[in-house]
């Protein structure tokens, strides 16, 4: 599974409107919804915003992964969001988070859903590409710039 079988620029928002934590998973859930990747809208954000509660999901360098189970999702779905401004999303590094990936899987889903959350963390941990992504001035270019890193680190 690659990221770019679960993401197309539909499932991409740049700029993200919000600039709280609460606001931007809503915008990213809004996003689900509205291409057809979710059956349940309130149980995928309810899903989300408990597990914040446990820990937040800003992981430092600009980045937050904001993710959940829910029976509102058949498969792994994800959407990603950029933001010039500053997110506060109570990141692990009290820094202010840019980019944020968020990902949703039903509970019987588990491994797909850490290998998923594995790759958006490895992908996102090179600085090189976390600026490409910044830089991206619509969707169609970060899914590109996506699929090339992709290319680069999981093609065997």
């Amino acid at each position: 599974m690659k990221l770019t079988d679960l993401l197309s620029p539909e499932l991409i928002k740049i700029p993200i409107e919000s600039t709280e934590k609460k606001g931007v998973i809503k915008e990213l859930v809004d996003l689900l919804v509205k291409n057809n990747k979710v059956s349940g809208k309130q149980a995928v954000l309810d899903a989300v915003l408990e597990r914040e509660k446990v820990m937040s999901t800003g992981v430092g360098q600009g980045i937050a992964i904001p993710h959940g189970k829910t029976d509102g999702v058949d498969t792994v779905v994800a959407s990603l969001g950029i933001s010039k401004k500053d997110i506060d999303f109570q990141a692990i590094d009290e820094k202010p988070v840019h980019i944020v990936f968020l990902l949703v899987a039903p509970p019987y889903e588990t491994g797909l859903h850490l290998k998923a959350l594995s790759r958006v963390s490895r992908l996102l941990s090179k600085e090189e590409f976390r600026k490409k992504l910044m830089n991206a001035k619509d969707a169609r270019t970060a899914m590109k710039f996506i699929q090339e890193e992709e290319k680069k680190y999981f093609e065997i």
